[in-house]
Protein backbone atom coordinates (compact mmCIF):
# COMPACT_ATOMS: atom_id res chain seq x y z
CA UNK A 1 0.00 0.00 0.00
CA UNK A 2 1.25 3.30 -0.92
CA UNK A 3 0.31 6.50 1.64
CA UNK A 4 0.92 10.22 0.58
CA UNK A 5 1.19 12.42 3.39
CA UNK A 6 0.64 15.98 2.84
CA UNK A 7 1.51 18.60 6.00
CA UNK A 8 0.64 22.23 6.51
CA UNK A 9 1.99 24.03 9.22
CA UNK A 10 -0.53 26.91 11.32
CA UNK A 11 2.98 29.38 11.01
CA UNK A 12 2.09 29.07 7.16
CA UNK A 13 5.75 28.00 6.64
CA UNK A 14 4.86 24.97 4.47
CA UNK A 15 1.62 24.17 3.28
CA UNK A 16 1.00 20.77 1.28
CA UNK A 17 4.24 19.44 1.95
CA UNK A 18 4.34 16.26 0.29
CA UNK A 19 6.35 12.92 1.09
CA UNK A 20 5.75 9.24 0.89
CA UNK A 21 5.13 7.15 3.81
CA UNK A 22 6.47 3.64 3.75
CA UNK A 23 3.82 0.82 5.01
CA UNK A 24 4.54 -2.49 6.99
CA UNK A 25 2.30 -5.25 7.76
CA UNK A 26 0.07 -4.84 10.41
CA UNK A 27 0.85 -6.97 13.50
CA UNK A 28 -1.95 -7.39 16.48
CA UNK A 29 1.44 -6.51 18.71
CA UNK A 30 0.82 -2.90 17.90
CA UNK A 31 -0.85 -1.86 21.31
CA UNK A 32 0.35 2.12 22.12
CA UNK A 33 -0.37 5.65 20.21
CA UNK A 34 -2.85 3.30 17.82
CA UNK A 35 -5.04 5.10 15.46
CA UNK A 36 -7.16 2.51 13.44
CA UNK A 37 -9.48 3.28 10.49
CA UNK A 38 -11.62 0.66 9.98
CA UNK A 39 -12.39 1.00 5.82
CA UNK A 40 -15.44 -1.48 5.50
CA UNK A 41 -17.69 0.46 7.85
CA UNK A 42 -18.87 2.78 5.79
CA UNK A 43 -21.71 5.78 6.53
CA UNK A 44 -23.42 8.32 4.92
CA UNK A 45 -22.35 9.80 0.95
CA UNK A 46 -20.17 12.62 1.13
CA UNK A 47 -21.30 16.08 -1.50
CA UNK A 48 -18.14 17.63 -1.37
CA UNK A 49 -16.65 21.04 -0.21
CA UNK A 50 -17.02 24.72 -1.64
CA UNK A 51 -17.55 28.04 -0.52
CA UNK A 52 -20.60 30.91 -1.78
CA UNK A 53 -20.44 32.90 -5.07
CA UNK A 54 -22.18 35.89 -3.90
CA UNK A 55 -22.05 39.19 -6.31
CA UNK A 56 -19.44 40.50 -3.99
CA UNK A 57 -16.94 37.45 -4.85
CA UNK A 58 -18.20 37.71 -8.35
CA UNK A 59 -17.65 41.33 -8.98
CA UNK A 60 -13.99 40.63 -6.79
CA UNK A 61 -12.94 38.13 -9.39
CA UNK A 62 -14.06 40.38 -12.26
CA UNK A 63 -11.02 42.97 -11.01
CA UNK A 64 -8.75 40.23 -11.58
CA UNK A 65 -6.26 40.40 -15.11
CA UNK A 66 -7.10 37.47 -16.98
CA UNK A 67 -4.08 35.44 -16.13
CA UNK A 68 -4.07 35.38 -12.57
CA UNK A 69 -8.81 34.79 -13.06
CA UNK A 70 -7.05 31.30 -15.35
CA UNK A 71 -4.74 30.89 -12.00
CA UNK A 72 -7.80 31.78 -9.37
CA UNK A 73 -10.32 28.93 -10.64
CA UNK A 74 -6.64 26.40 -11.34
CA UNK A 75 -6.53 26.81 -7.09
CA UNK A 76 -9.61 26.77 -6.25
CA UNK A 77 -11.72 24.09 -8.54
CA UNK A 78 -8.44 21.93 -9.43
CA UNK A 79 -5.78 22.02 -6.30
CA UNK A 80 -8.29 22.46 -3.52
CA UNK A 81 -11.09 20.21 -5.63
CA UNK A 82 -14.43 22.86 -4.26
CA UNK A 83 -17.30 21.07 -5.87
CA UNK A 84 -20.47 21.98 -3.78
CA UNK A 85 -21.20 26.22 -4.23
CA UNK A 86 -23.89 28.34 -2.95
CA UNK A 87 -25.23 31.11 -4.62
CA UNK A 88 -28.14 34.06 -3.11
CA UNK A 89 -31.62 34.13 -4.68
CA UNK A 90 -31.68 38.02 -4.67
CA UNK A 91 -29.24 40.09 -3.06
CA UNK A 92 -27.33 39.74 0.72
CA UNK A 93 -25.05 42.01 2.95
CA UNK A 94 -22.27 40.75 0.34
CA UNK A 95 -24.16 42.08 -2.80
CA UNK A 96 -22.98 45.34 -4.25
CA UNK A 97 -26.46 46.73 -3.29
CA UNK A 98 -30.02 45.48 -2.56
CA UNK A 99 -32.28 44.18 -5.45
CA UNK A 100 -34.87 41.69 -6.22
CA UNK A 101 -35.83 39.63 -9.39
CA UNK A 102 -39.63 41.00 -9.51
CA UNK A 103 -41.11 44.27 -8.55
CA UNK A 104 -44.33 43.50 -9.96
CA UNK A 105 -47.04 41.55 -7.79
CA UNK A 106 -48.01 39.32 -10.79
CA UNK A 107 -43.78 38.81 -11.26
CA UNK A 108 -44.35 39.90 -15.19
CA UNK A 109 -40.94 41.73 -14.92
CA UNK A 110 -38.85 38.80 -13.35
CA UNK A 111 -35.57 38.76 -14.52
CA UNK A 112 -32.03 37.77 -13.57
CA UNK A 113 -30.37 40.05 -15.69
CA UNK A 114 -28.80 41.37 -12.72
CA UNK A 115 -26.92 38.01 -11.87
CA UNK A 116 -25.68 38.16 -15.82
CA UNK A 117 -22.65 40.71 -15.07
CA UNK A 118 -20.54 39.35 -12.40
CA UNK A 119 -22.62 36.13 -10.94
CA UNK A 120 -22.97 33.90 -13.82
CA UNK A 121 -19.47 34.90 -15.90
CA UNK A 122 -17.94 33.76 -12.64
CA UNK A 123 -20.07 29.95 -12.56
CA UNK A 124 -19.34 29.70 -16.20
CA UNK A 125 -15.80 29.84 -15.83
CA UNK A 126 -15.64 27.55 -12.81
CA UNK A 127 -17.83 24.76 -14.65
CA UNK A 128 -14.83 25.00 -17.26
CA UNK A 129 -12.70 24.08 -14.65
CA UNK A 130 -14.84 21.67 -12.41
CA UNK A 131 -18.34 20.76 -14.81
CA UNK A 132 -19.51 18.52 -11.71
CA UNK A 133 -20.23 21.21 -9.14
CA UNK A 134 -23.37 21.50 -7.35
CA UNK A 135 -25.31 23.81 -6.46
CA UNK A 136 -27.42 25.59 -3.65
CA UNK A 137 -29.24 28.53 -3.62
CA UNK A 138 -30.41 30.39 -0.70
CA UNK A 139 -32.91 33.74 -0.32
CA UNK A 140 -31.56 36.54 2.03
CA UNK A 141 -35.41 38.01 1.57
CA UNK A 142 -38.36 38.12 -0.69
CA UNK A 143 -39.07 40.89 -2.52
CA UNK A 144 -40.05 43.88 -0.15
CA UNK A 145 -43.88 43.75 -1.54
CA UNK A 146 -43.96 40.38 -0.67
CA UNK A 147 -43.56 41.07 3.27
CA UNK A 148 -45.37 43.45 6.18
CA UNK A 149 -42.69 45.57 6.04
CA UNK A 150 -42.74 46.24 2.38
CA UNK A 151 -38.35 46.31 2.39
CA UNK A 152 -36.08 43.57 2.04
CA UNK A 153 -33.87 44.78 4.96
CA UNK A 154 -34.76 44.68 9.04
CA UNK A 155 -36.20 41.27 8.95
CA UNK A 156 -39.94 41.65 8.36
CA UNK A 157 -42.75 38.46 7.81
CA UNK A 158 -43.96 36.67 4.15
CA UNK A 159 -47.50 38.24 4.06
CA UNK A 160 -49.83 34.81 3.81
CA UNK A 161 -51.41 36.54 0.35
CA UNK A 162 -47.81 36.25 -1.26
CA UNK A 163 -46.88 32.60 -0.28
CA UNK A 164 -47.77 31.20 -3.51
CA UNK A 165 -46.34 34.17 -5.54
CA UNK A 166 -43.07 33.86 -3.78
CA UNK A 167 -43.12 30.25 -4.64
CA UNK A 168 -43.72 30.55 -7.89
CA UNK A 169 -40.54 33.41 -7.75
CA UNK A 170 -38.38 29.91 -6.37
CA UNK A 171 -39.34 28.47 -9.50
CA UNK A 172 -38.76 31.49 -12.19
CA UNK A 173 -35.50 31.42 -10.24
CA UNK A 174 -34.27 27.69 -10.95
CA UNK A 175 -35.62 27.95 -14.58
CA UNK A 176 -33.92 30.78 -15.76
CA UNK A 177 -30.80 29.57 -14.20
CA UNK A 178 -31.44 26.14 -15.99
CA UNK A 179 -31.71 27.93 -19.06
CA UNK A 180 -28.35 28.90 -18.87
CA UNK A 181 -27.14 25.49 -18.12
CA UNK A 182 -26.71 25.75 -14.27
CA UNK A 183 -28.85 23.39 -12.70
CA UNK A 184 -30.07 24.63 -8.93
CA UNK A 185 -29.35 21.09 -6.93
CA UNK A 186 -30.52 22.48 -3.33
CA UNK A 187 -32.34 25.50 -1.91
CA UNK A 188 -33.19 26.64 1.52
CA UNK A 189 -36.34 28.44 2.68
CA UNK A 190 -34.90 31.30 4.28
CA UNK A 191 -31.14 32.15 5.27
CA UNK A 192 -31.09 32.89 9.00
CA UNK A 193 -34.93 33.02 9.60
CA UNK A 194 -34.38 33.81 13.47
CA UNK A 195 -31.68 36.65 12.18
CA UNK A 196 -33.17 40.34 12.41
CA UNK A 197 -30.67 41.99 10.34
CA UNK A 198 -29.63 45.40 8.91
CA UNK A 199 -28.81 43.61 5.88
CA UNK A 200 -31.69 41.90 3.60
CA UNK A 201 -33.66 39.44 6.27
CA UNK A 202 -36.88 37.77 6.72
CA UNK A 203 -38.15 36.07 10.06
CA UNK A 204 -39.49 32.72 9.70
CA UNK A 205 -40.98 30.56 12.84
CA UNK A 206 -40.68 26.64 12.83
CA UNK A 207 -44.57 27.10 12.09
CA UNK A 208 -44.31 29.45 9.42
CA UNK A 209 -41.16 27.40 7.38
CA UNK A 210 -42.79 24.34 7.97
CA UNK A 211 -46.41 25.87 6.08
CA UNK A 212 -44.31 27.32 3.13
CA UNK A 213 -42.47 23.96 2.66
CA UNK A 214 -45.70 21.71 2.99
CA UNK A 215 -48.46 24.21 1.91
CA UNK A 216 -46.57 26.12 -1.24
CA UNK A 217 -43.30 25.44 -1.84
CA UNK A 218 -42.87 21.63 -2.23
CA UNK A 219 -46.03 20.71 -4.03
CA UNK A 220 -45.21 23.99 -6.82
CA UNK A 221 -42.00 22.61 -7.50
CA UNK A 222 -43.57 19.15 -8.19
CA UNK A 223 -46.14 20.75 -10.72
CA UNK A 224 -43.37 22.25 -12.33
CA UNK A 225 -41.56 19.40 -12.90
CA UNK A 226 -38.96 20.72 -9.96
CA UNK A 227 -36.26 18.11 -8.65
CA UNK A 228 -34.45 20.55 -6.85
CA UNK A 229 -34.04 19.25 -2.85
CA UNK A 230 -35.31 21.47 -0.28
CA UNK A 231 -33.54 22.58 3.15
CA UNK A 232 -34.86 23.66 6.19
CA UNK A 233 -33.56 26.20 8.96
CA UNK A 234 -30.29 27.21 7.64
CA UNK A 235 -28.80 29.21 10.75
CA UNK A 236 -26.64 28.35 13.65
CA UNK A 237 -25.70 24.98 15.01
CA UNK A 238 -27.30 25.90 18.61
CA UNK A 239 -31.11 25.65 17.66
CA UNK A 240 -30.94 22.77 14.65
CA UNK A 241 -32.07 20.16 16.54
CA UNK A 242 -34.54 21.48 18.47
CA UNK A 243 -36.00 23.38 14.50
CA UNK A 244 -35.89 19.95 13.15
CA UNK A 245 -37.75 18.71 15.72
CA UNK A 246 -40.21 21.61 15.75
CA UNK A 247 -40.57 21.58 11.38
CA UNK A 248 -40.94 17.92 11.57
CA UNK A 249 -43.58 17.44 13.76
CA UNK A 250 -45.72 19.12 11.12
CA UNK A 251 -47.82 16.62 9.10
CA UNK A 252 -46.04 16.04 5.29
CA UNK A 253 -42.51 18.14 6.24
CA UNK A 254 -40.37 15.42 6.47
CA UNK A 255 -41.99 14.02 2.98
CA UNK A 256 -41.30 17.66 1.75
CA UNK A 257 -38.05 18.54 2.80
CA UNK A 258 -34.81 16.65 2.13
CA UNK A 259 -32.71 18.34 5.02
CA UNK A 260 -31.28 20.36 7.26
CA UNK A 261 -28.83 23.28 6.30
CA UNK A 262 -26.65 24.91 9.65
CA UNK A 263 -23.91 27.27 10.09
CA UNK A 264 -21.03 27.35 12.49
CA UNK A 265 -21.05 30.79 14.41
CA UNK A 266 -22.17 30.09 18.07
CA UNK A 267 -20.27 27.04 18.60
CA UNK A 268 -19.23 23.62 18.14
CA UNK A 269 -22.88 21.77 18.66
CA UNK A 270 -21.91 18.92 17.06
CA UNK A 271 -24.03 16.76 19.23
CA UNK A 272 -26.53 18.59 17.46
CA UNK A 273 -25.32 17.58 14.44
CA UNK A 274 -24.95 14.40 15.69
CA UNK A 275 -28.88 14.66 17.08
CA UNK A 276 -30.26 15.37 13.80
CA UNK A 277 -28.32 12.35 12.29
CA UNK A 278 -30.20 10.16 14.78
CA UNK A 279 -33.34 11.32 14.98
CA UNK A 280 -33.76 11.68 11.15
CA UNK A 281 -31.46 9.42 9.10
CA UNK A 282 -32.98 10.01 5.80
CA UNK A 283 -32.02 13.59 5.93
CA UNK A 284 -29.31 15.47 4.32
CA UNK A 285 -27.06 17.68 6.61
CA UNK A 286 -25.54 20.36 4.70
CA UNK A 287 -22.97 23.10 6.76
CA UNK A 288 -23.87 26.14 4.60
CA UNK A 289 -22.15 29.07 6.02
CA UNK A 290 -19.03 29.68 8.26
CA UNK A 291 -16.04 32.63 7.87
CA UNK A 292 -13.01 32.67 9.24
CA UNK A 293 -13.70 35.97 11.55
CA UNK A 294 -13.17 39.82 11.06
CA UNK A 295 -9.67 40.31 11.92
CA UNK A 296 -7.35 40.14 8.23
CA UNK A 297 -4.55 39.09 9.66
CA UNK A 298 -5.73 36.28 11.67
CA UNK A 299 -7.44 33.53 9.26
CA UNK A 300 -8.63 31.14 12.27
CA UNK A 301 -6.92 28.05 10.13
CA UNK A 302 -7.15 25.65 12.96
CA UNK A 303 -10.79 26.28 13.98
CA UNK A 304 -11.72 25.56 10.03
CA UNK A 305 -10.18 22.61 10.46
CA UNK A 306 -11.75 21.64 14.45
CA UNK A 307 -15.10 22.70 12.69
CA UNK A 308 -14.68 20.29 9.57
CA UNK A 309 -14.31 17.35 11.93
CA UNK A 310 -16.36 18.11 14.13
CA UNK A 311 -19.62 18.55 11.40
CA UNK A 312 -18.01 15.39 9.13
CA UNK A 313 -18.01 13.27 12.23
CA UNK A 314 -21.53 13.85 13.09
CA UNK A 315 -22.89 13.15 10.09
CA UNK A 316 -22.76 16.00 7.12
CA UNK A 317 -22.95 14.90 3.93
CA UNK A 318 -21.58 18.66 2.52
CA UNK A 319 -19.45 21.47 4.19
CA UNK A 320 -19.96 24.86 2.22
CA UNK A 321 -17.72 27.89 3.50
CA UNK A 322 -18.62 31.63 3.47
CA UNK A 323 -17.03 34.09 0.58
CA UNK A 324 -14.75 32.18 -1.95
CA UNK A 325 -13.14 35.77 -2.68
CA UNK A 326 -13.05 38.86 -1.62
CA UNK A 327 -11.25 42.46 -1.82
CA UNK A 328 -8.40 42.87 0.37
CA UNK A 329 -10.73 44.72 2.89
CA UNK A 330 -12.91 41.79 3.17
CA UNK A 331 -15.83 43.29 0.83
CA UNK A 332 -17.26 44.67 -0.80
CA UNK A 333 -20.64 44.83 1.39
CA UNK A 334 -23.53 47.13 0.95
CA UNK A 335 -24.02 47.12 5.10
CA UNK A 336 -20.44 47.35 5.62
CA UNK A 337 -20.47 43.55 7.44
CA UNK A 338 -17.21 42.94 6.32
CA UNK A 339 -15.08 39.73 6.98
CA UNK A 340 -12.31 37.45 5.90
CA UNK A 341 -12.15 34.80 3.39
CA UNK A 342 -9.80 32.10 2.76
CA UNK A 343 -9.29 33.84 -0.23
CA UNK A 344 -8.54 37.50 -0.82
CA UNK A 345 -7.63 40.24 -3.32
CA UNK A 346 -4.15 42.21 -2.81
CA UNK A 347 -4.47 45.96 -2.05
CA UNK A 348 -4.82 46.99 -6.40
CA UNK A 349 -6.63 43.51 -6.97
CA UNK A 350 -3.75 42.94 -9.65
CA UNK A 351 -3.34 39.04 -7.96
CA UNK A 352 -5.62 37.14 -5.10
CA UNK A 353 -3.95 35.85 -1.99
CA UNK A 354 -4.52 32.33 -0.51
CA UNK A 355 -4.61 32.45 3.40
CA UNK A 356 -3.87 29.72 5.56
CA UNK A 357 -7.30 29.07 6.09
CA UNK A 358 -7.20 27.65 2.63
CA UNK A 359 -5.05 25.13 2.77
CA UNK A 360 -6.43 23.93 6.00
CA UNK A 361 -9.52 23.49 4.10
CA UNK A 362 -7.73 22.04 1.39
CA UNK A 363 -6.87 19.62 3.48
CA UNK A 364 -10.63 18.03 3.19
CA UNK A 365 -11.62 19.17 -0.13
CA UNK A 366 -8.71 18.13 -1.93
CA UNK A 367 -8.82 14.64 -0.81
CA UNK A 368 -12.15 13.93 0.22
CA UNK A 369 -14.47 13.81 -2.98
CA UNK A 370 -17.89 13.66 -3.83
CA UNK A 371 -19.03 10.21 -3.36
CA UNK A 372 -16.83 9.34 -0.44
CA UNK A 373 -18.25 7.51 2.47
CA UNK A 374 -16.66 8.51 6.03
CA UNK A 375 -15.78 5.11 7.56
CA UNK A 376 -15.01 4.13 11.30
CA UNK A 377 -12.15 4.90 12.96
CA UNK A 378 -10.64 4.71 16.92
CA UNK A 379 -7.69 7.16 18.16
CA UNK A 380 -5.67 6.86 21.46
CA UNK A 381 -5.76 10.69 22.39
CA UNK A 382 -7.45 13.83 22.31
CA UNK A 383 -4.57 15.61 21.74
CA UNK A 384 -5.11 15.24 18.28
CA UNK A 385 -8.53 15.36 16.29
CA UNK A 386 -9.48 13.31 13.31
CA UNK A 387 -11.65 12.25 10.72
CA UNK A 388 -11.46 9.25 7.73
CA UNK A 389 -13.27 8.78 4.45
CA UNK A 390 -13.20 6.21 1.85
CA UNK A 391 -13.06 7.80 -1.70
CA UNK A 392 -15.04 6.29 -4.31
CA UNK A 393 -11.48 5.06 -6.17
CA UNK A 394 -11.47 2.77 -2.93
CA UNK A 395 -8.74 5.32 -1.70
CA UNK A 396 -8.88 5.86 1.99
CA UNK A 397 -8.26 9.40 3.09
CA UNK A 398 -7.55 10.34 6.96
CA UNK A 399 -7.15 14.05 8.55
CA UNK A 400 -5.56 14.67 11.72
CA UNK A 401 -5.47 18.05 13.51
CA UNK A 402 -2.44 18.39 16.12
CA UNK A 403 -3.32 21.93 17.59
CA UNK A 404 -0.66 21.61 20.58
CA UNK A 405 2.78 22.46 21.12
CA UNK A 406 4.39 19.25 21.00
CA UNK A 407 4.65 16.10 18.87
CA UNK A 408 2.59 13.66 18.87
CA UNK A 409 3.68 9.97 17.79
CA UNK A 410 1.02 7.75 15.88
CA UNK A 411 0.98 4.09 14.80
CA UNK A 412 -1.50 4.06 11.96
CA UNK A 413 -3.43 0.97 11.06
CA UNK A 414 -5.64 0.61 8.59
CA UNK A 415 -6.00 -3.68 7.61
CA UNK A 416 -3.45 -4.97 6.65
CA UNK A 417 -0.87 -2.87 6.66
CA UNK A 418 0.52 0.34 9.58
CA UNK A 419 2.79 2.78 8.87
CA UNK A 420 4.84 4.63 11.72
CA UNK A 421 4.61 8.62 11.59
CA UNK A 422 5.02 11.83 13.77
CA UNK A 423 2.52 14.45 13.37
CA UNK A 424 4.32 17.82 14.00
CA UNK A 425 2.90 20.57 16.58
CA UNK A 426 0.61 22.86 15.28
CA UNK A 427 0.17 21.33 11.92
CA UNK A 428 -2.47 19.59 10.37
CA UNK A 429 -1.51 16.25 7.78
CA UNK A 430 -3.45 14.58 5.71
CA UNK A 431 -2.94 10.72 4.46
CA UNK A 432 -4.36 9.41 1.30
CA UNK A 433 -3.71 5.09 0.82
CA UNK A 434 -4.33 3.75 -2.05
Amino acid sequence: MDVMRFVSFKDGHACFQESLVKCKAYSPKIEFNVVNVFPDVCYDEFFGFGAAITESAAYSYSLLPEDRKRAFMHDVFSEVKYSFCRLTIGSCDFSLGSYSYAKKHDLSDFSIERDLKYVVPFIRDALRVNPNIRFLASPWSPPGFMKNTKISILGGKLLDKYKQCYADYFVRFILAYRDLGINIDFVTIQNEPNALQIWESCLYSADEEADFLVNFLSPTFKRNGIDTKILIYDQNKDKVFSRAKDVFSVPGALDAASGVAFHWYTGDHFDAVRLCREFFPDMLLIHTEGCSGFDLNNPWAPPYAHDIIGDLNAGSNGYIDWNILLDGRGGPNHKRNFCNSPVLLNSDSSDFVKTLAYYYIGHFSRFILPGARRVAFSKFSQDIQMTAFRNLDGSIVAVLLNDNNKCVDVNFCCGEFFFKDVIPPDSIVSYVLK
